[in-house]
């Protein structure tokens, strides 16, 4: 009874969790996605091992419950670390109060987890110079040097714009950021990977306007955990900042808000950007919060992913290095956000041809596993067929892995298809699945200069997929902004793997409107 006496008044600690009893309703999805998230993070936290104290409220009493409390509770705990792999490794019961208080231990054998965060805001605000001197743990030079880390292609490069998606990748061990001596070197990133204990991937935007649809791409295609919206104190908010926030609340994304340069300006002028934030926040019903410190990023990490209401501003310069400590630290304590146990399921993003290798396709794990020497199914074709393919190997950050997971970052080497004959927009599944022309979504339309009728043609930005869609039907004469309503669409041109749940953006220049997908005719 001492060792949980001792638990109890040191209170809930990053590998400590108090739960006075759980039920079948902690199994419903939603519920259920934030324990799962939740356990991992305690068991990350714990290096491999959690402590749950159950029969105890939040605050600290020991209240004792029932043997049939006790035992639903240890089953759902059992149901909960099945989500992420891990196993109740021991269990010991005390009486109190003519009941009993628990201490459960779950561990897990290598917790590993890899949050995957995306960048947005205006272009020239130090989207990938933030990145960059993150990875590094070097001071840019005030001419974005430290961008190069990130934009790879050789226009981007000389014009200092980024014009397409790049990565890069934040490890931890041990809790401490290891920092990367040369960023583009695929042999440091493979050791990275290997031996690290979090991942924290950065999927970096593009801010310009005329680039829009790819920061959609990058937004929505990629399994995100977290949104970095970014914010210059020489510029403040500008239009293309609110278009970015209102595609990641739309996609119901927790938000990170950086504020950059701010060694370029006065003391004033930042406070000034911060209060402009703050009235953008909640004028869409958001929580802004100031983070002063390596305390308020631990105090405000699981709001941040569990209640999505949170979002956390931090004053940084890329010059001085100012409040990196601070993102850092948020960005360690963060938990992965969602565990798909489904089946496998890849959007393509990117295609390759690699000599000596051949066909590679990347994208993000949406849901299940996938392992080296697996058979998949890749389409729809034109014609909405399918075609099986053979996994000859994965790579995640340039690491070999034997299976990759939900969540994950990689490239598959595959075997049986034609390089020509692939797009993005396809998927990469084990099971055969269907192709869709026409869905049913319920619309709401952000902003639009006329009436949207029968007949409209939008571009849909869903997954990787971005497409012409044709508004078939609709439940009243038009549409307007500021209007929800239930349409009837079709891709114009070519078939896509949908299903109801998912939601996307669609857009005529720029973004209208955003869709969730009700039904799908095969």
């Amino acid at each position: 009874m001492e060792k949980i006496l001792s638990i109890v008044k040191e209170g809930e600690k990053e590998n400590i969790e108090f739960k006075e009893f759980l039920t079948d309703y902690h199994l419903h999805s939603d519920r259920m996605q934030s324990l799962a998230c939740q356990m991992n993070h305690r068991i990350l936290m714990g290096r491999g091992k959690a402590i749950y104290v159950i029969g105890i409220a939040d605050s600290g009493e020991l209240k004792g419950i029932n043997e049939a409390q006790f035992n639903e509770t240890l089953e759902i705990l059992e149901k909960i670390s099945g989500e992420i792999e891990a196993k109740i490794s021991s269990v010991e019961r005390f009486e109190v109060n003519g009941g009993y208080v628990g201490l459960v231990e779950i561990t897990k054998s290598k917790p590993k987890e890899h949050v995957l965060v995306g960048t947005a805001g205006h272009v020239d605000h130090g989207k990938s110079t933030l990145v960059g001197c993150m990875i590094t743990g070097k001071p840019d030079n005030g001419d974005g040097a430290t961008s190069i880390y990130l934009d790879v292609l050789k226009h981007e490069i000389e014009r200092g714009l980024s014009a397409d998606l790049s990565y890069a990748i934040l490890s931890f061990k041990d809790g401490k950021a290891i920092k990367m001596k040369n960023p583009l070197n695929k042999n440091e990133k493979a050791h990275l990977v290997e031996n690290s204990d979090k991942l924290v991937s950065f999927i970096d935007t593009v801010g310009h306007e005329p680039w829009l649809r790819t920061t959609i791409r990058g937004l929505l295609g990629q399994k995100i955990d977290y949104g970095l919206l970014v914010v210059a104190a020489n510029d403040g908010v500008m239009r293309t900042t609110r278009e970015h926030l209102g595609i990641l609340l739309a996609m119901e994304l927790p938000v990170i808000i950086a504020i950059t340069k701010i060694d370029m300006v006065a003391d004033e002028r930042v406070n000034d950007v911060i209060n402009q934030i703050m009235t953008t926040l909640r004028g869409v019903g958001r929580i802004p919060y100031l983070l002063k410190d390596k305390k308020d990023a631990r105090k405000v990490a699981n709001l941040v992913a569990e209640k999505n209401i949170v979002v956390p501003i931090i004053k940084t310069s890329s010059i001085t290095l100012e409040g990196y400590d601070i993102l850092e630290n948020l960005l360690y304590r963060l938990p992965k956000r969602s565990f798909s146990k489904g089946d496998f399921l890849m959007y393509i993003d990117r295609i390759y041809k690699v000599s000596g290798v051949g066909t590679v396709i990347s994208g993000s794990v949406k849901a299940g596993e996938i392992r080296a020497g697996e058979e998949v199914f890749i389409g729809p074709f034109h014609g909405g067929s399918f075609e099986r393919v053979k996994v000859q190997s994965i790579e995640m950050h340039y690491y070999r892995i034997d299976k990759a997971s939900d969540g994950d970052i990689v490239g598959l080497a595959i075997k049986g298809i034609e390089f020509e004959k692939l797009r993005r927009g396809m998927v990469v599944t084990k099971k055969d699945p269907r192709a869709v022309y026409e869905f049913v979504a319920d619309i709401y339309v952000f902003s639009h200069p006329t009436r949207i009728k029968r007949g409209y043609e939008p571009v849909l930005h869903l997954e990787t997929i971005s497409e012409t869609v044709v508004f078939e039907d609709m439940d009243r004469e038009y549409m307007m902004a500021g209007d929800r309503g239930k349409v009837r669409l079709r891709f114009k041109y070519n078939p896509y793997f949908i299903f109801p749940g998912q939601k996307f953006i669609f857009r005529e220049g720029k973004s209208k409107g955003m869709g969730e997908i009700r039904e799908v005719f095969d």
